[in-house]
């Protein structure tokens, strides 16, 4: 599901890939407004099934530290609300969601974007971050 919700870098918000053309991307807002907009070539445009995040290990993929955002939220809305919310609040956030992210390479600005991104998806329906075939492989 996330290979076709969509950041464009330089655009507030999420978008879901309608269609494509020639040289240009079909967008719609993941918002109350559905607004469709072009994305041309020059635009920085990247799937959130594309992005990880990086961890004391290794990288791990934004659906499972999505998912883990799930978890702890219970599906709701994030309870931290990441425009009022300190630097100290959105790390002690991030280390219940994800106990060993890297705490140099992962800045507030991340934290923030990670929780605005799950706020939109939620609000819009979007619940299903890591698909059935992973999850079940994961779990056994």
């Amino acid at each position: 599901m996330l290979r076709t919700i969509l950041s464009v870098s330089g655009k507030p918000g999420l978008y879901k890939l309608i269609s494509q053309g020639k040289n240009m991307l079909i967008l719609e807002t993941l918002d109350a407004a559905k607004k469709r907009v072009p994305a041309y070539s020059h635009d920085k445009v990247i799937s959130l099934g594309d992005i990880a995040m990086y961890t004391d290990d290794e990288e791990v993929a934004l659906a499972e530290v999505l998912e883990s955002v799930k978890t702890k939220e219970n599906g709701a809305v994030a309870s931290v609300d990441y425009k009022k919310a300190s630097a100290e609040e959105l790390h002690a956030f991030m280390a219940e969601v994800l106990p060993t992210y890297d705490r140099d390479r992962v800045h507030t600005s991340d934290i923030k974007k990670l929780i605005q991104w799950y706020n939109i998806l939620v609000s819009n329906g979007v619940t299903e971050f890591v698909p059935a075939a992973t999850k079940e492989t994961t779990e056994e």
